[in-house]
């Protein structure tokens, strides 16, 4: 969609509805020029193939895979250059061939340190450049090249699409977090269309009682097939549909991302909508992904990395089938690699060896424990199951956190990095009330570190305003 800098974002906000479609759709194009080429289908059927391997088969591709990025990372990546140095100059002559000799990486490292993971043989003004703010609002940077982006996308074909009969031909909608309608405006279009992705883009922030109506209309109007969003977000504007008695059109699917998909939610959706739920995992910095086949069971992408569940105080390996920290290996990316990386997730893999009901070989995953923030009630009764795009930008912070104290007040904790000014400050409290509205106070209170739970972990939206599910 949109860039997320202020102002573009400014500009953009202050453009008619037509030309709001304009800028929208032509970043699309550009967005799919990266994601899709003339190798799309033949990686798409491939990776359907690849989805009846024995055990056997993805274990000797994983293995083969896996020393070309060891070996590579030693070799060509600056941070892990340096850290084999010094395991030599103390002594430690263990192999680097071996993925339980590598550290573990805190999320903290990426974040301070993004350009010392690009390999040196890798030029960064030539490659992709995602933002996300990460599971924490932590601002992340992953460069990746053209080709590597066409291979997740096909991926995302194969797994996210053509398992539930769907393709990126059809027209489909999003319910996220781009701010893609200001959120003064309290007149429809709350969306806008992106013509280069087929895409309605629904803004999450402006679902009310009295707006589900036109969010229901505009699914009718743009013929929209099937929708993706936030678990939140989907699972509020199911439940204004319900409480409105709204008829929407029956759609073909609902799939759910970035958030934890309770099964309250789920049902509350499906019975919305008319149609099957689906809970998918996935994260910019392209070390784990899944997606859940029509009988229930999450699959894991092997292609995408190796995981690993370890303890919550050591690293050392859970029991098998027991929940601990996923830590995760990508195999995706050569030019930005993470070995072990700490996704911030908890999760359990199956016990079960056996090929699921599905006929698919692709390992299971039984449980993903991710990030559970709250959602956030705005005076005006809209309710906002995330915030964290307010992050997304080359902000000078090491971790935030949002806790609203009542519907007129909130407070931002920021842990500031080197080069953090007040002015940074005031610029993401502007974009919080954005999203929430202009006349609550937003208080930036910068802290040493952000309060963990006994999990090592924090929430990133925190509510004290309370709502009935």
């Amino acid at each position: 969609m949109l860039q997320s800098m202020p102002d573009l974002i400014y500009i953009y906000h202050h453009l008619p509805y037509p030309m709001r479609v304009l800028a929208a759709s032509l970043r699309g194009y550009q967005l799919r020029w990266w994601r899709y080429n003339r190798d799309t289908n033949r990686l798409v059927g491939e990776a359907i193939d690849r989805e009846s391997w024995s055990v056997d088969r993805w274990k000797n591709w994983q293995e083969e895979r896996l020393a070309y990025l060891l070996h590579r990372a030693a070799t060509k990546v600056p941070y892990y250059q340096r850290y084999w140095q010094k395991q030599r100059r103390i002594g430690n002559h263990a192999s680097w061939e071996l993925l339980e000799n590598w550290p573990v990486l805190p999320k903290e490292e990426l974040r301070a340190h993004p350009r010392d993971f690009i390999a040196n043989d890798c030029d960064p003004a030539r490659m992709y450049c995602e933002h996300t703010s990460g599971t924490t609002g932590t601002p992340l940077r992953i460069w990746l090249k053209r080709e590597t982006l066409v291979n997740w996308y096909a991926l995302f074909e194969a797994r996210w699409r053509k398992w539930y009969g769907l393709s990126r031909e059809d027209r489909w909608a999003i319910l996220g977090g781009q701010l893609i309608t200001p959120i003064s405006q309290h007149k429809p279009p709350y969306w806008v269309w992106n013509a280069g992705f087929n895409q309605l883009y629904l803004s999450a922030y402006h679902l009310t009682t009295t707006s589900a109506k036109a969010y229901v209309q505009a699914l009718g109007e743009y013929r929209v097939t099937y929708v993706w969003g936030y678990a939140s977000s989907l699972a509020t504007l199911a439940q204004y549909i319900l409480d409105e008695g709204l008829q929407p059109l029956k759609l073909r699917r609902v799939i759910s991302n970035a958030e934890p998909l309770y099964q309250f939610q789920r049902e509350r959706i499906a019975k919305a909508f008319q149609c099957p739920v689906v809970d998918t995992y996935g994260m910019a910095e392209m070390v784990a992904a899944a997606s859940e086949c029509d009988f229930g069971r999450l699959h894991l992408w092997p292609e995408v990395g190796i995981t690993e569940v370890l303890t919550e105080q050591e690293n050392k390996p859970v029991i098998h089938g027991q929940i601990g920290r996923l830590i995760c290996t990508g195999l995706l990316n050569p030019d930005m690699p993470l070995i072990r990386y700490e996704t911030g997730d908890r999760g359990s893999l199956t016990v079960d060896k056996h090929s699921c009901v599905c006929g698919r070989t692709l390992p299971g995953m039984s449980q993903i424990d991710g990030r559970k923030d709250d959602v956030v009630i705005t005076k005006d009764g809209r309710k906002i199951g995330r915030l964290d795009p307010i992050f997304k930008a080359d902000f000078h912070i090491q971790e935030a956190q949002i806790e609203q104290e009542n519907l007129d007040c909130f407070v931002i904790r920021i842990v500031p990095g080197n080069g953090y000014t007040e002015q940074e400050g005031q610029k993401i409290a502007d974009r919080l009330k954005d999203r929430v509205g202009k006349q609550v106070q937003v208080v930036v209170e910068p802290v040493a570190q952000i309060p963990r739970t006994r999990a090592g972990k924090f929430q990133a939206v925190i509510s004290k305003v309370k709502a009935q599910q």
